[in-house]
């Protein structure tokens, strides 16, 4: 097999395009375009993205969404621009017709990066995180758990010797009486979820890394109304970066099947928000049947998005070599939370431990010195939209002379080092009140009426809506439409 080594995102941002001409894009304000905006040409240069086509993308709607001391606005609108260039450009070669243009509204990327937070079933909320999730004093400072499954509850509790129906109050005290690293390397040697509030370190991780493997022909793709018509996705992904990558692909018309062991439980609440035209089945990857059709599936996929800690997977054979070997010419998409080397390169984690571990809780602070939090999970949302920006560039290189298998990878971590040191905050912000009700719709599922955010990828000719709504998880047949 051969392989070319993982080409990073430059550790220096890119330089901003240039000026569009009058009456095109121009600026970074609410109506201005990318033509002077770093960050969306650091998001469509690490995808590796043509940078002549930044041109095609503007901006419009309020400033004033997802406020924060650091650049949450720049970041998500930078992410979900990328991704609509992206599909634009596949778009394109599909039809034989110029690039379209890119119009994103900060309004709807604000509403979709809380898109948890909007949902309604039957006019009920989802809940949040549980009672031993969140933030705790600990002797010398404090700590950020997770424990909205009930196997990383249950394990959080053992690791500190406290027994299943442990108190609040009871959890509280004990964290109360050892370090914050202490807690931390106790969760991880149980399996638990808890990471020391650190302040910002010096180390960085790239926002994407990428290979090209062996030099398999790509499929050609008849013209189609969607730029990802036709394409097969298996979604090997969990909660929620993962999920709103593939939820993405789906919208663009893409055949996304996501699998899960039937030995994990899953929150459906959250299937509900991200499920949407997907469908998901679950498999035993030790059971012969169930691997034989995983391998029936693996046979005429385009693309694996695997959400999985490194190496999780491997023992499976479903390392992505291991995918690439199997099924050359595919397209891999690896997501994690820490990074690719290092230390923590295996440890377990969620976008709120991330931003404890990387210095985000401590740059957001209250004044009281309590740890803060973005606006939004925005290190999920984000890098959610940057792999399916990715994956669609991928297969428009495939197919514009760069033929060959794809590895990509990324990580919550890097995400957090973009928007920590890669991305300038801008002074002031300018535009209207806002309010998400112009990107909220209402659909029937198999769970209820749901209101739900609005997808906020953005092009001329491009879906406003997902075909279907989610269906029941885990309930599908094992097979592509």
């Amino acid at each position: 097999m051969t392989e070319r080594s993982f080409r990073p995102l430059p550790a220096e941002p890119a330089e901003p395009a240039e000026p569009a001409e009058p009456g095109g894009s121009g600026g970074s304000g609410g109506s201005g375009g990318s033509g002077g905006d770093r960050p969306t040409a650091d998001a469509w240069a690490a995808v590796g993205g043509p940078a002549g086509l930044l041109d095609r993308v503007s901006f419009r709607g309020p400033d004033a969404v997802l406020a924060s001391g650091l650049p949450v606005r720049q970041l998500a609108r930078a992410t979900v621009a990328a991704c609509s260039l992206a599909a634009a450009e596949l778009a394109a070669h599909r039809d034989g017709g110029p690039v379209p243009a890119v119009r994103v509204d900060q309004g709807a990327v604000a509403t979709a990066f809380v898109s948890e937070r909007h949902l309604r079933i039957d006019g009920r909320a989802l809940v949040g995180f549980a009672p031993f999730s969140g933030f705790w004093q600990a002797a010398d400072g404090w700590v950020r758990t997770h424990a909205n499954y009930p196997h990383h509850r249950v394990r959080l509790l053992a690791a500190l010797g406290l027994p299943p129906d442990t108190a609040p109050e009871q959890f509280a005290e004990t964290l109360r009486a050892q370090s914050a690293v202490r807690i931390q390397e106790r969760a991880y040697e149980a399996g638990a979820l808890a990471v020391a509030v650190a302040p910002p370190g010096e180390s960085t991780h790239p926002l994407i890394e990428s290979r090209t493997v062996d030099a398999a022909p790509a499929r050609p793709l008849p013209a189609a109304p969607l730029p990802a018509a036709g394409l097969r996705v298996l979604d090997l992904t969990r909660v929620t970066a993962g999920p709103v990558a593939t939820r993405t692909l789906a919208l663009l018309g893409a055949d996304v099947l996501r699998i899960d062991s039937p030995h994990l439980p899953e929150d459906e609440d959250a299937h509900a928000d991200t499920g949407f035209g997907k469908r998901s089945t679950r498999l035993d990857l030790a059971d012969p049947a169930d691997r034989a059709a995983f391998e029936d599936l693996l046979a005429t996929a385009d693309v694996v998005v695997s959400g999985y800690r490194p190496g999780a997977l491997d023992r499976h054979g479903l390392a992505p070599d291991a995918l690439l070997e199997r099924r050359p010419g595919l397209i891999v998409a690896q997501l994690c939370a820490w990074g690719w080397t290092g230390p923590w390169a295996d440890r377990r984690g969620f976008d709120s431990l991330v931003q404890a571990g990387t210095g985000i809780a401590a740059l957001t602070a209250a004044a009281d010195g309590r740890p803060g939090v973005l606006p939004a999970q925005a290190l999920d949302h984000g890098t959610g939209y940057l792999i399916a920006a990715a994956v669609l560039r991928a297969l428009t290189d495939q197919r514009t002379g760069r033929p060959g298998g794809r590895h990509l990878r990324f990580s919550l971590a890097g995400t957090a080092s973009w928007l920590v040191r890669g991305i300038r905050p801008e002074e002031g912000t300018a535009g209207g009140p806002y309010g998400p009700a112009p990107w909220l719709a209402e659909t029937g599922s198999p769970y209820g009426r749901l209101r739900h955010a609005l997808p906020p990828i953005a092009y001329e000719g491009g879906p406003t809506d997902w075909a279907r709504p989610p269906g029941r998880w885990g309930t599908d047949a094992a097979v592509w439409r």
